[in-house]
């Protein structure tokens, strides 16, 4: 009886390890998704951004990518399937560069936002 209980608390630790360890990792490819969205985006390249962006996120994941003043703000959202209550983002500002057409970026449809260039471009990967 005790030997069940103990493979039993020991398989739930290595589970909730897993789960910590995927989620770190998660974080870091957000974390880098959405830093190299508003870098590209700083520059004027909102389409590029959203497609490396996309490949860089974990699956699922949102990217949303606006202007705010002189800032260009990527923010990349993804949840988690072993730890069902966790969303996992990340936010990354960065300066837009001068003459950059980062202030109003390209219309992008998707389920998320209508067409409208004066909103944040959403993207649902």
């Amino acid at each position: 009886m005790e030997a069940a209980l103990a493979i039993a608390t020991l398989v739930l630790v290595l589970v909730l390890c897993l789960a910590g360890v995927t989620a770190v990792s998660m974080q870091v490819r957000c974390i880098d998704a959405a830093r190299e969205a508003a870098r590209l985006a700083a520059r004027g390249d909102v389409r590029s951004a959203t497609d490396v962006a996309r490949s860089i996120a974990p699956r699922a994941a949102l990217v949303q990518v606006h202007r705010d003043g002189e800032f260009v703000v990527a923010t990349v959202t993804a949840h988690s399937n072993l730890l069902p209550t966790l969303d996992i983002a990340a936010r990354a500002i960065s300066v837009a560069e001068p003459g950059s057409t980062a202030a109003r970026p390209p219309c992008l449809p998707s389920r998320w936002s209508r067409c409208c260039c004066a909103s944040p471009v959403r993207v649902h990967i």
